[in-house]
């Protein structure tokens, strides 16, 4: 309960007003990812596809978060089949039958906003199709559990029922997070766990809900370029990743598809 009650009291509570720079911040990040998906096709590099989610976000009046921090040189992250997250965009060619998630946080007038999709790369086969689905259809119930008086532990038990019942797994290294005038702060949000652990839910909290999961076994390693994490067993892994505000009656999720793009689309 100690342990509990102090990670507790370390999550910030926003105010009613601070809720319209995460709006804003958020529905900026998710029109980045509205404008690539067009771009994301067979011949077209990672490097590519960074430069564009850079470009947009400073036409947009926004810095993305992720350039420098910590010394990571890009402006998005992009994880292609077998890695998990945190990849670097770089010469990698987009080939036909490819998943990807792409991942920006928008800095904007002090307030980020944070949030990945995943993309398919012309035809897939139907294994990843599934855990695209699956994964999207996971982060959402972890979505619909978040609301006052909810656990964290609520949040976590509602994506991994769901993903262990078509029988993929969780990764458990990495985990949403607290966010708002920080890139990262309390809570850590687990995409597992049993119903009623960890804080309870108060309106005024921010944070990003965010599973990976992996067709394969849920252990990961990391590159020895520190930042790129992949499938130990080199299965497919996929994510999808939003941030919400907690409300007075539920949770706002702030990064919303613009053009309602948010879902898995499949040519």
């Amino acid at each position: 309960m100690d342990k509990q009650g102090g990670e507790a009291r370390r999550i910030t509570l926003h105010r009613p007003e601070d809720f319209e720079g995460a709006r804003r911040a958020g529905q900026l990040a998710a029109a980045c990812l509205d404008m690539i998906e067009a771009h994301v096709k067979p011949g077209v590099t990672t490097g590519a596809l960074d430069r564009l989610c850079h470009d947009f976000m400073a036409d947009h009046g926004a810095v993305p978060a992720t350039l420098g921090y910590r010394g990571y040189a890009h402006s998005s992250c992009i994880s292609l089949n077998h890695v998990v997250c945190h990849g670097i965009p770089g010469e990698r060619v987009l080939c036909e039958g490819d998943i990807l998630n792409i991942d920006v946080t928008a800095l904007l007038d002090g307030w980020h906003g944070d949030t990945s999709r995943m993309f398919a790369v012309g035809e897939v086969s139907t294994k990843a199709r599934l855990l695209i689905e699956v994964t999207y259809e996971a982060m959402m119930r972890g979505i619909a559990a978040a609301k006052p008086g909810a656990s964290f532990g609520d949040i976590g038990h509602a994506i991994q029922s769901y993903a262990e019942k078509h029988r993929f797994s969780i990764v458990r290294d990495f985990c949403g997070h607290g966010i708002g005038r920080n890139f990262h702060e309390p809570p850590n949000v687990l995409h597992f766990g049993r119903p009623g652990e960890g804080p309870r839910l108060q309106p005024g909290m921010f944070f990003t809900i965010e599973p990976m999961v992996n067709a394969g076994r849920p252990e990961v390693k990391i590159l020895e370029d520190g930042w790129t994490a992949v499938t130990r067993d080199r299965s497919l892994s996929a994510q999808f990743e939003h941030m919400v505000g907690i409300t007075e009656t539920g949770c706002e999720i702030f990064t919303l598809s613009p053009a309602g793009r948010h879902k898995p689309v499949f040519r």
